[in-house]
């Protein structure tokens, strides 16, 4: 029987500050399994990009994607595409505005083409830069797309696309962008809907822009020590960085560990 289910951000949260996984951080979700408590991965990242994560912590539950590729126990709960019209108007305006964007499912990435901007996005993200390829949205499902650009026209994308796409902006150089209606907090919601998670306390952990959603579902929101101010705001609880035992304190606080 699972006693609680903890949902985990990755960046800035999971993650340390060279995007990889302390041992203290491996130890304690080990012991969260020993204990009957689910961790749970939510992050805006894709399941082929995190899979040395998923080899270390043994966690076969996510909300990957920013909620658009859901897994249970390793197997596929739900998925959101995102049609390829709106890929193919969206790839119109990205070109009208000298922008570039990358397509993702949950097996790999393509950017459409090269500028300086690509190359600052997966540097901050501390990610290989993927392969060029401009037509792969129209051969294979795409879950999930990055507008590569700083905010100049950030407005212009939201309201062309207000009903027909979400929008996280998540570094200083990309947009998030998934299905209508697709956020960690749905995805959280379509796992807690199952039967046998009924009134199991729910804890999530994040530190960013797009975690705020998260919060809204779960009983106790948790912010990094490193998080943004408005994540601070809506938590419960505010814990230490993530590079100075955050996880840790933060499932200490809850009696968790």
């Amino acid at each position: 029987m699972t006693k609680a289910i903890v949902f985990f951000d990755l960046d800035g949260t999971l993650l340390n500050n060279k995007t990889q996984l302390d041992p203290e951080v491996i130890n304690a979700v080990t012991q969260l399994k020993a204990d009957d408590i689910l961790p749970v991965i939510a992050t805006g990242r894709n399941i082929f990009e995190i899979k040395n994560v998923l080899q270390q912590t043994q966690i076969d539950t996510l909300v990957s994607a920013n909620g658009a590729f859901i897994v249970l126990n390793g197997k596929q709960v739900d998925v959101t595409d995102i049609p390829r019209d709106v890929i193919k108007r969206l790839a119109v305006l990205v070109k009208n505005h000298d922008d570039a964007y990358a397509t993702l499912n949950n097996q790999t990435d393509r950017i459409n083409r090269m500028n300086e901007n690509v190359k600052k996005v997966y540097h901050y993200i501390n990610s290989p830069i993927p392969i060029i390829d401009p037509t792969f949205w129209q051969l294979y499902p795409v879950q999930m797309m990055l507008i590569i650009a700083t905010n100049e026209n950030d407005q212009d994308y939201l309201d062309s696309f207000k009903d027909e796409l979400t929008f996280f902006r998540q570094t200083p150089y990309s947009i998030d962008v998934v299905g209508p209606g697709v956020s960690k907090k749905a995805g959280i919601q379509t796992l807690l809907s199952r039967p046998e998670f009924k009134g199991v306390p729910t804890y999530a952990f994040g530190d960013g822009n797009n975690d705020l959603p998260m919060f809204d579902a779960v009983d106790h929101a948790v912010a990094m020590g490193n998080g943004l101010a408005p994540v601070k705001d809506a938590a419960e609880f505010v814990t230490t960085e993530n590079i100075d035992h955050g996880i840790v304190n933060g499932l200490k606080h809850f009696k968790l560990l």
